[in-house]
């Protein structure tokens, strides 16, 4: 056990490291931090759907709609009100999290299939709302978002983003292991043994959207805030389907898994968007595979892998 923790330390820090290092590896190329900023954009979103859908079994398709209220709240709240950087962040996402217990509260009574309709409703009234909401949001025109002058810069908002990507993961990781994950998972199981046991089930399947929504709506603001502008075609159903397909793809119940799933799916276009119509049938036939042959996603590929000198201890009876 002290073998495998350490080694898990070891690889979180080659993690971390390759992160630090990533400009200069690629020469501060604005292409590339952008591919990796998305790709953590992407990360966000996806360990905040598995903690809905993977650990609460509660199947959403609207997280496009909770990235673009956090990008739209940073956008309306630094136009009108010249708000802090800090501020906007933890804003944006308590503003999505709001907009999530609304559409939460009535959410809790369905279930299955009946629940992926109501959110992919939400998922696509969002940008239509903004979309026709010219007042607020310059509908069609999108709305531009100023970094703070000391971020201005690629370089130290690169490594805002990779810190608020750690820490984002850091929370739900322990979220999960905390009392409240045990319930998330109780719900998925069996919501009529967890409610046996007194688990308020309508209470935490509250909480499981709500949480979701608040980290994919700061996922939305950091977006805002890279690329400097928001608009209603940023974010659409495809979003929400493509990250429902990280999840799935990388591992339900897996923080590693929506990392592997988000990465895998931010890169592939990388590499096929030169051929039209391609990254579509890439993304669909490894959805398709997975589900055939992987159904617990690729992140059981490293669950599986074998530790050094463990078969050779069982055998010598140790």
């Amino acid at each position: 056990m002290k073998r495998i923790l350490g080694e898990r330390k070891l690889y979180l820090f080659l993690l971390v490291l390759s992160m630090v290092i990533f400009p200069f590896l690629v020469g501060q190329s604005g292409y590339f931090m952008s591919l990796f900023v998305t790709a953590c954009i992407f990360v966000i979103s996806a360990m905040a759907l598995n903690l809905l859908v993977g650990y609460g079994g509660q199947i959403s398709v609207g997280q496009a709609g909770f990235l673009s209220a956090g990008g739209y709240a940073v956008a309306i709240l630094s136009q009108k009100f010249g708000l802090s950087i800090w501020l906007l962040l933890p804003l944006a996402g308590v503003i999505t999290a709001i907009i999530s217990l609304v559409i939460g509260l009535p959410a809790v009574r369905l279930r299955g299939h009946f629940l992926a309709v109501a959110t992919m409703g939400f998922g696509l009234s969002i940008p239509q709302i903004a979309l026709n909401w010219e007042s607020l949001t310059m509908g069609y025109n999108g709305m531009s978002v100023m970094r703070p002058p000391w971020l201005s810069g690629d370089l130290p908002f690169f490594y805002l983003i990779v810190v608020t990507t750690l820490v984002v993961a850091w929370i739900i990781t322990n979220i999960v292991k905390s009392g409240m994950g045990r319930a998330f998972v109780a719900i998925r199981d069996s919501e009529v043994a967890a409610q046996a046991t007194g688990i308020n089930v309508a209470f935490y399947k509250t909480i499981m959207f709500v949480i979701s929504a608040f980290f994919t709506g700061i996922a939305g603001g950091l977006y805002a805030y890279w690329f400097g502008y928001v608009s209603p075609q940023d974010f659409t159903i495809l979003t929400s389907l493509l990250i429902l397909g990280m999840v799935v793809v990388g591992g339900l119940a897996s923080i590693p898994g929506a990392v592997i799933g988000a990465v895998l799916f931010t890169v592939i276009p990388h590499f096929t968007d030169a051929f039209i119509g391609v990254t579509n049938i890439v993304i669909g036939i490894a959805i398709i595979l997975i589900i055939m042959y992987r159904s617990e996603g690729l992140v059981s590929l490293v669950n599986h892998v074998r530790v050094p000198g463990k078969d050779d201890r069982v055998k010598g009876g140790v």
